[in-house]
């Protein structure tokens, strides 16, 4: 079900809290903390038990990013592929869109990336300015039939979802 009759659902999601404790090769090496990881499976949860699973989860190389989207699919069961894109790490809001105008045979995609990109995408797409911590995910709804619109569409923001909020709920693994 979406929340436009016909349209798309694009689910953005900021990677999980990551770990600054170690020695890492470089910002795109940094893996999650102990929080970031309960927070994207909380979230994983979260979008399933509300029926917002996406179809199709296109991901930043980072580190922190590819484990956030992996650890959110387990924990809801998705079921849907993650596709790894080496052009949500370090991209424009341009690119980001133009990346997802590419997506064919999905109704609901999430991309899973970083900031400031990702509530540049939102404003972009939405008019809304959100500030995207950790794990929040935003969904717009989008009146298209075709993800190669995107880039002339606006989008509507009909949710915004942070782990912070669901700590200590039905939806958090602990």
């Amino acid at each position: 079900m979406h929340p436009i009759v016909g349209g798309k659902t694009l689910l953005l999601m900021r990677h999980a809290k990551s770990d600054w404790t170690g020695e890492y090769g470089s910002d795109h090496e940094r893996p999650l903390n102990e929080r970031g990881m309960r927070s994207a499976r909380l979230m994983g949860r979260l979008l399933e038990g509300i029926d917002l699973t996406p179809d199709l989860v296109l991901t930043s190389t980072a580190t922190r990013a590819r484990e956030t989207a992996r650890l959110a699919v387990e924990a809801g069961t998705w079921g849907c592929p993650i596709i790894e894109e080496p052009g949500l790490y370090g991209g424009s809001p341009d690119s980001v869109l133009e990346l997802a105008s590419g997506v064919v045979g999905a109704d609901r995609l999430m991309l899973v990336g970083h900031e400031p990109v990702w509530s540049s995408v939102v404003g972009q797409i939405s008019s809304r300015r959100i500030e995207m911590k950790t794990a929040t995910v935003v969904v717009v709804a989008v009146p298209i039939g075709s993800w190669n619109h995107l880039g002339d569409a606006q989008g509507v923001v009909v949710g915004v979802h942070h782990p912070r909020t669901y700590f200590g709920t039905d939806w958090d693994p602990g």
